[in-house]
């Protein structure tokens, strides 16, 4: 990990950007608190909440996507990359989170199992392993893994690109998160 970004350095307006249970939501959430942004999760505004992932339609999603990122400040965590290039117009930093499949799937796995309602959830339910997340995580993701360094190698703001969680676990203790 690059010690050398505090948490200042990407300003009132941050991206986080990875695969399916990378830790963005939950990085976000600690972010957030720390520097006192208001957190969006894409997750929400693209899917009705309290459904069991049921899709709000696209112009409603993007509707919503525009007034977040028309705020002053904010930390953003999800991908949805067909409206990432107006994000990151108005972003000043930009974490990818680029981790192992592996760990996605751990991390998915030790979520669905814990006692905690996810954090950047649709419910306030935990939620329950399934074969189409499991399907997602290996084959889906992955497709992704290329198009989200390209966007994060043209990003021409402060970034910061973490590759296994024992980066991640150094921003926590960098940053006193």
């Amino acid at each position: 990990m690059d010690t050398t970004f505090s948490l200042d350095d990407f300003g009132p307006r941050i991206c986080i950007m990875g695969p399916s249970n990378s830790g963005k939501s939950t990085l976000a959430k600690a972010i957030a608190s720390k520097q006192s942004l208001p957190l969006v999760h894409l997750d929400q505004l693209h899917h009705f909440p309290y459904t069991n992932w049921v899709p709000r339609k696209t112009e409603d999603f993007y509707q919503l996507h525009e007034e977040a990122i028309c705020e002053e400040r904010w930390i953003i965590e999800g991908n949805y990359t067909k409206c990432i290039q107006s994000r990151l117009k108005r972003a000043t930093g930009l974490i990818l989170l680029d981790v192992p499949v592996t760990t996605a799937l751990w991390r998915y796995i030790r979520r669905c199992y814990s006692s905690k309602p996810r954090i950047g959830g649709l419910t306030t339910r935990r939620e329950n392993v399934t074969w189409a997340m499991f399907k997602y995580i290996v084959h889906s993701a992955p497709k992704n893994h290329l198009g989200h360094r390209i966007i994060f190698e043209q990003a021409t703001i402060p970034k910061l690109m973490l590759v296994n969680p024992s980066d991640i676990d150094a921003c926590y203790q960098s940053w006193d998160i």
